[in-house]
C-alpha cells in the first residue's frame, strides 16, 4: 500500500483556526497518520454517506478515501455536538 496524499478543505483550515492549540496539534497529528493508514482500527464507516469518522478527544474529524488516486479528503471538523449539522 503507498502512502496517501492529505487533502483538506479550505472551510476545515478554518474550523481548525478555532480550536484550542493543545486539540489542533492532536487533530493535525491525527490527519497526517491518515496517509500512512487511511483507515486505523479506531475510524468508523458512516452509513449514510462514503465517508468515515476519526474520533479526537471531543473533536471528529469526517474525511472520505479515493483508493484509486491514493488521496484522503478532509471534509469536516468540528466539537462532537457540531459535527453532523448541516451548515446554512
Amino acid at each position: 500500500m503507498g502512502k496517501y496524499r492529505i487533502e483538506i478543505r479550505q472551510s476545515v483550515l478554518k474550523d481548525l483556526a478555532g480550536i484550542p492549540q493543545k486539540d489542533f496539534r492532536r487533530m493535525m497529528s491525527s490527519i497526517k497518520s491518515l496517509a500512512t493508514n487511511p483507515r486505523p482500527a479506531q475510524c468508523r464507516k458512516l452509513s449514510a454517506d462514503d465517508k468515515y469518522r476519526l474520533r479526537v478527544g471531543v473533536y471528529r474529524i469526517l474525511y472520505s478515501i479515493e483508493d484509486e488516486e491514493l488521496i484522503v479528503y478532509v471534509v469536516k471538523v468540528a466539537h462532537r455536538k457540531d459535527i453532523y449539522k448541516k451548515r446554512p
